[in-house]
């Protein structure tokens, strides 16, 4: 079997986002389990045109050459075609190859509001968001989702913005963000509370690093970068001499087990972004018993499995979740909600099964 998986990134070369971990992942270990997988991805600064990736050959084109990609899908000739949500590359798959089948997962698909959030919330420059617009949900794009093989969720949070942006009548199939399960979690003796992801306008770090200020008695641990390097030179000579806040810089999680140290420790996962689809960071936490501390409660995960603060007031959630270790049976629950939907096992497993079922079966 051969599966081409295209996505916007696929977690290196200077990119390193959800997607393109989900995409790496589900690429890794389905080469394990036999199948001949390819990517195709827009080429980042240090990539060649053809790299291999953790068994994976990645074949990636020059970002704004975007219609180069035809050329590559045809010579991955491959018997599925797998969107990492629906994207450009989606309809030139379909155009390209129309005899085989092509699929999508939609992992954070955007309504109206969402992109106004990201435009005014800019990592780069509101052209770049303009640029994703056309990418991700362009004329083209809703063209392709409208002549799916199989169209499956990423997690159970997306399906009622799909309802609402596609006019789908029922939830979709699963096809769930994989995980792998810590179970052997060793928890910090003192409160530890981390934050994981890029340090963007969009993510508001500031808001963390603020936190920590109020919390002298917690450490406070930042793992990620951001796109704007003088956006993060600006927030280190800000917060950098903040006693109790350890900057910590990007963690790869495919490079080292840090990551996975890190999430073991900390009692508490902090999300202050503006807007999130379900962060894989959240998944990760919960694989690890974090409860989960977040301005955003995709699906209602927030308010199962930590504490939901639409307003913004993180002081108070935090003191909430460690009075009395409140955050314990929040991380614990968690923990069982992923091992039963998105753990890394059973999902490939599901990912397989709808690889190899009769199309009129997706």
């Amino acid at each position: 079997m051969k599966v081409c998986l295209l996505c916007v990134e696929i977690f290196a070369w200077g990119k390193y986002g959800g997607f393109g971990r989900s995409t790496r992942v589900v690429g890794r270990e389905l080469v394990k389990r036999g199948v001949e997988v390819t990517a195709v991805v827009p080429r980042r600064k240090g990539q060649r045109a053809e790299e291999m990736l953790d068994g994976i050959r990645v074949l990636s084109f020059p970002w704004y050459r975007p219609f180069a990609m035809t050329r590559l899908i045809r010579e991955c000739d491959a018997d599925i075609y797998h969107s990492q949500h629906p994207s450009l590359a989606t309809y030139l798959a379909m155009r390209a190859m129309p005899d085989r089948r092509h699929i999508v997962t939609f992992r954070d698909p955007k309504e109206y509001h969402d992109w106004w959030l990201e435009l005014t919330n800019p990592s780069l420059s509101k052209l770049q968001v303009l640029l994703n617009w056309f990418y991700e949900d362009g004329p083209f794009v809703r063209f392709a989702v409208r002549r799916l093989d199989g169209a499956f969720a990423a997690a159970p949070s997306v399906n009622e913005k799909l309802r609402r942006k596609y006019g789908y009548k029922q939830d979709l199939g699963l096809l769930a963000t994989p995980v792998e399960l810590n179970r052997n979690v060793v928890k910090a003796d003192k409160p530890t509370v981390l934050f994981l992801g890029r340090l963007d306008r969009r993510k508001r770090p500031q808001l963390f690093f603020e936190l920590a200020r109020k919390f002298p008695q917690v450490t406070f641990l930042a793992a990620g970068r951001a796109r704007d390097q003088a956006w993060e030179a600006e927030l280190r000579e800000r917060y950098g001499k903040i006693e109790n806040l350890k900057l910590l810089g990007f963690v790869d999680q495919f490079e080292s087990a840090k990551l996975y140290a890190l999430l073991s420790q900390s009692w508490i996962l902090v999300n202050t972004s503006v807007r999130e689809g379900l962060p894989t960071s959240f998944l990760e936490a919960l694989a690890n018993k974090c409860a989960l501390l977040s301005s955003v409660d995709p699906g209602g995960a927030t308010s199962r499995f930590g504490r939901f603060v639409g307003d913004d007031d993180f002081a108070a959630g935090l003191a909430e979740l460690l009075r009395n270790d409140a955050w314990r049976s929040k991380g614990e629950a968690g923990w069982d909600y992923v091992r039963e939907t998105f753990e890394v096992n059973a999902v490939l497993d599901r990912h397989m099964g709808v690889y190899q079922s009769a199309p009129n079966a997706l």
